[in-house]
């Protein structure tokens, strides 16, 4: 028998807010995440870190951190160059990779789209060889383009295997002019995770803040996705960005959200 993960089971963070620390020392920052009470941590693109990852993998290991997640660039990809991503983020660990972005020319027409969800498709059957799965990570032009009166993500959803979950952006949903909480509730299981960002819900990174200082209704995006890994990021702030993770946890653990 299996359990529901508790909250702070789903809470995670995305190492690309804390870029620049990761490159001057990737240990410490890691041992900071853990210091705030992270379990798991989300990459960016983590064969950066050493052939393979392997750098990156023996800074999980050293802070007894996981990598459930990972961004890593799939689309586009031939199947040799895909099994070698998914070897290597088996070898870390990681249970999903999750296609960072796919460029806004190609959502303009429901074929466009249709295009991009076989090609994550494809990658889904390589990822399963090696026991992973794969994801979707949106920006705002997913959602500013409307087909047929849908948003583009949403037209995603309708082609894309079982194997191929949803990892919504809230704050770049909101940017890109739709309400959050209700494409969740339309998307339902299809979503696997969340980006949750805070801010005045405008296209200038540097305007982002920590969870509950901003417009975004964090309870009610949470509350819409209750089984999705909850994934803190800022892309960008005027302020300190670990103060900034340090201080989004501590919201959502306030708020009994993690």
């Amino acid at each position: 028998m299996t359990t529901a993960p508790t909250a702070d089971g789903l809470l995670s963070v995305q190492l690309y807010t804390l870029r620049e620390r990761l490159q001057e020392d990737l240990t410490g920052t890691l041992r900071a995440l853990a210091d705030l009470g992270f379990a798991q941590v989300e990459p960016f693109s983590f064969t950066s870190f050493g052939e393979g990852g392997a750098d990156l993998g023996r800074a999980l290991a050293e802070t007894g951190l996981a990598a459930p997640t990972t961004h890593q660039h799939l689309v586009g990809l031939s199947e040799d160059e895909l099994d070698a991503v998914f070897a290597a983020a088996a070898a870390l660990g990681v249970g999903r990779v999750v296609e960072p972005m796919v460029g806004a020319d190609r959502w303009g027409t429901a074929d466009d789209v249709a295009a991009v969800a076989a090609e994550l498709n494809a990658a889904a059957v390589v990822g399963a060889r090696h026991g992973v799965a794969v994801g979707y990570h949106n920006h705002a032009h997913e959602l500013e383009s409307v087909i047929d009166g849908r948003p583009a993500l949403e037209v995603l959803a309708d082609s894309l295997d079982d194997a191929v979950g949803l990892e919504v952006d809230t704050y770049w949903v909101a940017v890109g002019g739709q309400d959050p909480v209700a494409l969740l509730q339309r998307l339902g299981g299809r979503v696997v995770a969340l980006h949750l960002k805070d801010g005045p819900v405008s296209t200038d990174t540097a305007d982002q803040v920590a969870l509950g200082q901003g417009r975004m209704p964090v309870a009610d995006i949470v509350a819409a996705a209750p089984t999705a890994l909850r994934v803190v990021e800022l892309d960008d702030s005027r302020g300190d960005r670990l103060q900034a993770v340090a201080d989004s946890a501590a919201f959502l653990r306030e708020q009994g959200l993690a």
